[in-house]
């Protein structure tokens, strides 16, 4: 017999984007905090670039966790950099995962990573909206 009570069906895609917001917001947070803006020289300028950009990437990994390919992927090259000695790119080897996918679930990783990257967009417009509103 079925449960007569409705029951509350959780939105993975909000879920998805309220986890990848708290973690995103803290990391943008931290950077703020370790590196106020106080030099606009280009060099600067792109290294902050890159910090955001690396901190949106691993929000979106953790967010997501290890249930996809792609975020597992992600996860463990974020995990050899910070186990990476040196700062040089050349000494990173990112290995492959081991899995064999077919071609349904390709497009499947595909999709998925193509909707945690729009995610990631409305995400980054809503908080540069916001801030133009408040100034």
């Amino acid at each position: 017999m079925m449960n007569s009570t409705p029951q509350q069906v959780k939105n993975p895609a909000s879920s998805l984007k309220s986890r990848f917001i708290s973690r995103f917001l803290g990391a943008l947070t931290k950077i703020n905090a370790e590196d106020p803006i106080s030099s606009y020289s280009p060099t600067r300028i792109f290294q902050r670039y890159r910090r955001i950009k690396v901190a949106s990437n691993k929000s979106m990994a953790y967010s997501v966790r290890s249930r996809r390919i792609w975020s597992r992927a992600m996860l463990s090259r974020f995990r050899s950099r910070r186990s990476a000695f040196s700062g040089r790119r050349s000494s990173i080897k990112i290995t492959n995962c081991g899995e064999a996918m077919d071609v349904c679930n390709l497009l499947d990783e595909t999709a998925h990573y193509i909707k945690c990257l729009t995610t990631q967009v409305q995400v980054m417009r809503k908080i540069v909206d916001f801030y133009h509103l408040s100034k």
